[in-house]
């Protein structure tokens, strides 16, 4: 019987990170499931990141603290700026500077302690928020610089940033997802749920959402404020 490869996955406990942990559980990765605190005014993700660790066999799953809310510029760690209700043209006030840079380079940390060459992440370039970091040109530019950066890349152990779902509408997400078992009951998409974890139906991450189960033709079992 083959050993499994050691995999690290960024989790952040939505429909796409969920979507991308079952995904490289399916192709038999030993998944170390990777979340942040990282002072986002939605932390309730955590919990879901938790939930949907177990339910779907993560071999680990740690969370790492972060304080970008120190620096502020987003909707999401800084409360005195309001979470956009409409879908707007460019980058949204929902981008946090530098923040999958910054994560991805600690996915990369663990990776190495853990001998593992891959590192996955939920990023989309067709239906997303408008994020200049989840751009197919920003993954690549990572995995040419985790490679020159490591002592693994060094001696020659090619790292690999794997972006499953990059290419995908979240439609096409939901439908790989529910072939792979995910429970999306169990994730949260929303940038401000509340303490329960009922999300606000508002957001742009709402609205994405709940298009994409419509457009995939799944029922949407998402507890909501208000129904997008």
């Amino acid at each position: 019987m083959s050993v499994p490869r050691n995999a690290v996955i960024l989790l952040s406990g939505g429909l796409d990170s969920a979507t991308v942990l079952a995904q490289a559980r399916s192709q038999g990765y030993a998944c170390y499931a990777l979340s942040f605190d990282y002072g986002q005014r939605h932390r309730v993700e955590l919990d879901a990141a938790a939930r949907v660790a177990t339910l779907l066999g993560a071999t680990e799953h740690r969370v790492s603290r972060l304080d970008l809310a120190m620096f502020g510029g987003s909707a999401l760690t800084d409360l005195n700026i309001a979470v956009p209700e409409q879908l707007a043209a460019g980058i949204p006030v929902t981008y946090v500077p530098a923040r999958n840079t910054i994560m991805l380079s600690i996915a990369l940390a663990w990776a190495e302690v853990l001998g593992s060459r891959d590192i996955f992440i939920g990023v989309n370039a067709v239906d997303y928020s408008g994020y200049p970091d989840c751009r197919p040109e920003y993954i690549a530019a990572f995995e040419a610089m985790g490679n020159l950066a490591t002592k693994a890349g060094v001696e020659g152990q090619q790292l690999r940033i794997h972006a499953p779902l990059m290419q995908l509408s979240k439609a096409q997400i939901v439908a790989l997802g529910t072939t792979l078992g995910v429970d999306y009951t169990a994730t949260i998409s929303c940038y401000q749920a509340d303490a329960s974890g009922r999300a606000c139906g508002v957001c742009d991450s709402c609205r994405l959402r709940h298009q994409g189960f419509v457009e995939a033709g799944v029922a949407d079992p998402t507890r909501y404020a208000v129904t997008p």
